[in-house]
């Protein structure tokens, strides 16, 4: 199958190809299905409700976007158009709303640099739902790979890791779908790592889900290129001028967890891959809900509150520190914002993240009297956050949140919940009655015989 012995697997890229490849789908394990189901069924979910968004309209709205013709579809609407094409669009509305599942180990979002390429390949080859979560898995498992090999240098230089690590997730789940050799795969790693590419100084505007999208169709042109004979330098990650030293340095990188066997647990049995609850940056969460649990316990209503303070990390704070947000993209990486949110109404929806919801009075009142510091130096974990909130009697109530990634863990989401976001998010743009088959076929994955049966609840035709 590979082509490559192993005695000449002499570089990085070479030794993951092969592990792509050799992945045993047996060893999955239960909590691995389940989480795997979950992450596809959230992540389709949100591209349902991404669809509407400005930014996926501009897209396709925009000359040569979705022109290809092909038999994959755009969920939510009627068009079909080509793998890569329908991978960009379907990508774009995965992150649209920051709604989508993200991941501590891999400091972004683990699925969508995966979903929309394995969707598109299944309306394009017919795939089983085991097929698909093998692949869904194997391209989990690489993408976080690389992330603990180059974090967390990559992630506080001002790299988006959704998409200048997602990208190798994607070439490896269509590896496996395009029954690559492992020097074809080899090549498409290559090739992926001189088409990374995603700067979080555009977070907070549309060109974020844009590195999503971009990065999956990049992945999966890479592997469609390969397949086809296309070369790159199988030695692209480690050489001088590589991936490791011109996105990191000398010295902020290790490919240890790269050429290690990928013997189990596996990365999606891990703590710390969560859904989300809330439609914004992951990195404000555990700041809300510490707001949400504090108002709660205390009764506190938003016109009794002289002042907020709110504590976070440095690492979660550098790109939600927002106080005056000035659009609705940039309120999803507010965290006074989205503090404020969960102390007027007790609740933070997608509805707060439309419109000029940011600029009503009272939220306003609200932000001029918060403020988002970070811990001193060396205390709070990435993922703590605290609230200290000042009464106009004069108490002072305080609330912390220890080490929360999102809904992940012991206080994972149920599939009620689950549920209920996804048709909150389907009904968007399906019509009511596909939207409980269109879930059930999800949450049943696995007994789907060919994938394009659901994707055709997914779609308007």
């Amino acid at each position: 199958m590979d082509g490559i012995s192993g005695k000449e697997r002499a570089t990085v890229l070479e030794d993951v190809a092969a592990q792509i490849l050799d992945f045993d789908v047996t060893t999955m394990s239960p909590t691995a299905l389940r989480v795997a189901k979950a992450g596809i069924a959230d992540t389709v979910g949100v591209t349902l409700a991404g669809i509407p968004e400005p930014c996926t309209q501009i897209l396709l709205a925009t000359p040569g976007v979705a022109d290809a013709p092909g038999p994959c579809r755009i969920f939510g609407t009627k068009t079909r158009t080509s793998a890569l094409d329908a991978t960009l669009v379907n990508g774009v509305a995965s992150h649209a709303l920051d709604f989508d599942d993200f991941s501590d180990v891999l400091g972004g979002h683990q699925s969508v640099p995966l979903v929309p390429a394995l969707f598109a390949l299944a309306d394009a080859h017919e795939i089983t739902g085991e097929a698909l979560l093998a692949a869904y898995v194997v391209g989990f498992e690489t993408e976080h790979r690389f992330a603990r090999a180059v974090h967390p240098h990559h992630y506080d230089k001002g790299w988006h890791p959704t998409a200048t690590i997602g990208i190798f997730g994607t070439v490896a789940v269509a590896a496996r779908v395009l029954a690559l050799t492992t020097a074809q795969t080899t090549n498409a790693l290559a090739i992926a790592a001189s088409m990374a590419s995603g700067l979080k100084a555009n977070f907070g505007t549309m060109t974020k889900p844009l590195h999503v999208g971009h990065s999956g169709r990049s992945g999966l042109m890479a592997a469609l290129l390969a397949k086809n004979g296309f070369e790159a330098n199988p030695g692209a990650m480690e050489q001088k001028q590589g991936y490791f030293n011109v996105f990191n340095g000398s010295g902020t990188f290790d490919p240890t967890p790269l050429v290690s066997a990928w013997t189990g647990p596996l990365e999606i049995e891990a703590p710390g891959i969560g859904l989300k609850q809330f439609a914004c940056c992951g990195s404000t969460h555990h700041a809300i809900t510490a707001m949400l649990r504090l108002v709660k316990s205390q009764g506190i209503a938003a016109k009794d509150v002289s002042g907020v303070e709110i504590f976070t990390h440095q690492r979660r704070l550098a790109h939600t520190n927002t106080p005056y947000p000035a659009s609705v993209l940039q309120a999803k990486f507010s965290v006074q914002y989205a503090v404020a949110r969960a102390l007027l109404d007790g609740a933070v929806g997608l509805k707060d993240f439309e419109g000029e919801a940011f600029l009503e009075p009272d939220i306003r009142r609200l932000l001029d009297v918060t403020t988002a510091s970070s811990f001193p130096e060396g205390a709070g974990n990435p993922w703590d956050a605290e609230i200290v909130v000042a009464m106009k009697d004069g108490r002072t109530l305080k609330h912390r949140i220890d080490n929360m990634v999102g809904r992940s863990g012991a206080d994972s989401m149920s599939l009620d919940e689950i549920g209920a976001k996804f048709t909150d998010c389907a009904s968007r743009v399906l019509p009511t009655a596909q939207i409980a088959p269109a879930l059930a076929a999800l949450t049943h994955l696995e007994a789907q015989d060919n994938v394009r049966s659901v994707i055709t609840l997914l779609s308007l035709e």
